[in-house]
């Protein structure tokens, strides 16, 4: 199941609608199937998705960041916000734990945060926020109208609640990961470990040229 970032209840009606779309796009590419024998990943396979081709968001400095600015690495893709209590953190450690278990492999694996609270999610913020997480870790961000289509495009549902005179916000749980050559690959429930996370994208590493 795909967690909402706020908190850990059942999913609301929306929530489930966002998942039921994420489950049926997976079903047609056939989930986790094997491939010539070989061992299925232990995230989901999504490997030929005609979704999530790319991105164009802003870092902290102002500078438009795509996704073949990274072509030769891995990248670990994730949506969130910087004032989620528990999923965002824990997803943003889970990434750190896994460039450890990575090793001298680490600096081939960029891990990219990208916020669904342009609002509150300043450049500031963010490069604070990630920075906490990894030196290397990297927040993105864009316009409302920019960070919705962007969301669209990757099957993350996310919206603001409201919280007495604040407000909080709810978005899909899943990590996406690209392969060197800048193919979305893998779809990373949030309850994965670390362990198994960073087997898959060693495996993507050892199959790029």
């Amino acid at each position: 199941m795909i967690q909402a970032g706020r908190h850990s209840a059942p999913l609301n009606r929306r929530d489930a609608l966002s998942c039921a779309a994420v489950s049926v796009a997976l079903l047609a590419l056939g989930g986790c199937e094997r491939r010539g024998g070989d061992v299925p990943f232990q995230s989901i396979d999504v490997s030929g998705a005609d979704w999530g081709r790319d991105f164009r968001l802003q870092d902290a400095d102002g500078r438009t960041v795509q996704l073949a600015d990274f072509r030769g690495r891995c990248v670990l893709l994730f949506f969130g916000f910087t004032q989620c209590p528990d999923v965002c953190p824990t997803a943003l450690s889970r990434a750190a734990a896994v460039m450890q278990r990575l090793g001298a492999q680490a600096t081939k694996l960029q891990v990219i945060f990208v916020t669904v609270d342009p609002e509150r999610d300043t450049p500031a913020v963010l490069r604070e926020y990630t920075r906490a997480f990894h030196p290397s870790f990297i927040g993105l961000h864009a316009d409302q109208a920019t960070t919705a289509s962007m969301a669209q495009s990757f099957k993350v549902f996310y919206q603001k609640v409201p919280t007495g005179g604040s407000y909080t916000m709810d978005h899909t749980a899943t990590s996406y990961v690209f392969d060197p050559t800048g193919r979305l690959r893998l779809a990373v429930r949030h309850e994965q470990d670390a362990a198994s996370l960073a087997a898959d994208i060693t495996r993507l590493l050892k199959e790029s040229p």
